[in-house]
């Protein structure tokens, strides 16, 4: 006699595994299917120019300077006093944010080398559905 699996109950189905590598502060960490819709958003912007900032430095001066759009945040980022700061800072400028999993994720959809612990997308036409889709989901999640 063959044995068998143990019995498991309808409603044990199994959840999809968090990033293990993630930092304390990285909420709202968007889900796998926000996490692509957003690298493609990241990837269209950044065919256009000025369009998508990059980087704690370029990213804090836009916003200081008034600068609106879509804040994605890397949550593998040690030590996390590099950007603490900056989901308050979106808060009190009404700039929607979210955290993904890996820095180097956001880099390989700019198409760059280095890894990537902030972006900024700004709104253009030419993607205008998919950023509006980002950013509506977004506005629910982190304010």
């Amino acid at each position: 006699m063959e044995p068998s699996s143990p019995p498991t109950q309808e409603g044990d189905e199994e959840q999809p595994q968090v990033a293990n590598n993630t930092n304390a502060i990285a909420q709202p960490l968007a889900d796998p299917k926000l996490s692509k819709r957003l690298y493609k958003l990241i990837k269209k912007s950044a065919a256009k120019k000025n369009k998508l900032c990059r980087g704690l430095r370029n990213v804090q001066t836009r916003i200081r300077k008034g600068g609106q759009g879509l804040c994605i945040l890397a949550g593998d980022v040690t030590p996390i006093d590099i950007y603490c700061h900056l989901p308050i800072v979106c808060e009190d400028k009404n700039i929607p944010y979210c955290f993904v999993e890996s820095k180097k994720d956001i880099a390989e959809a700019i198409g760059a080398k280095r890894p990537c612990i902030v972006a900024l997308v700004e709104a253009d036409d030419e993607y205008k559905d998919l950023y509006d889709k980002c950013y509506n989901k977004l506005s629910r999640i982190s304010c």
